[in-house]
């Protein structure tokens, strides 16, 4: 099973909303598994398809005790709100501090086309709905003021600079 590499921001795929997966097959199945590896090599939590330069809806996770794979992911309900540090793998997890619900309900397929929902709260809803935004062309640094976001892509570029 193949790393995948890690698109960064400013990749254009990383904004666009991704195409529904359709086919549940091998294909989809080691994909699944090459992004669980890739996720778990670069320390993350989640990964979603975009990341890795594929313009689909799907993200795999594994946090707080919930490991899943989500195609065509939505959230579906939201409640209460909860403000912590986020990072991106997308972004050298260079974090911030963003505001998102406290619970949020997860509605997608599993790698077989099975739907099912999922609820979860802390620290694996923010995963739930980062990695969905994902999925929607969205980044966390979305959810920030401008000043604050252009702060965070400033420390990114710095940093990849010293590479």
């Amino acid at each position: 099973m193949p790393l995948r590499k890690i698109t960064e921001y400013p990749a254009q795929v990383l904004g666009l909303i991704g195409k529904p997966v359709t086919d549940f097959d091998d294909d989809l199945a080691r994909l699944c598994s090459d992004m669980f590896e890739t996720m778990y090599d670069a320390e993350g939590v989640g990964l979603a398809a975009p990341q890795i330069g594929l313009n689909l809806r799907l993200f795999v996770m594994d946090c707080e005790g919930t490991k899943l794979v989500a195609a065509n992911p939505e959230i579906v309900a939201t409640d209460g709100e909860q403000s912590s540090h986020e990072g991106c793998l997308s972004i050298g997890k260079v974090p911030a501090v963003v505001v998102r619900p406290q619970m949020a309900r997860l509605r997608a397929q599993d790698e077989n086309g099975e739907w099912f929902e999922r609820e979860a709260t802390g620290y694996a809803a923010r995963a739930f709905m980062h990695e969905t935004d994902h999925c929607n062309g969205k980044l966390f640094i979305d959810h920030l003021p401008k000043l604050r976001r252009d702060m965070i892509v400033k420390r990114f570029q710095k940093e990849k600079r010293w590479e």
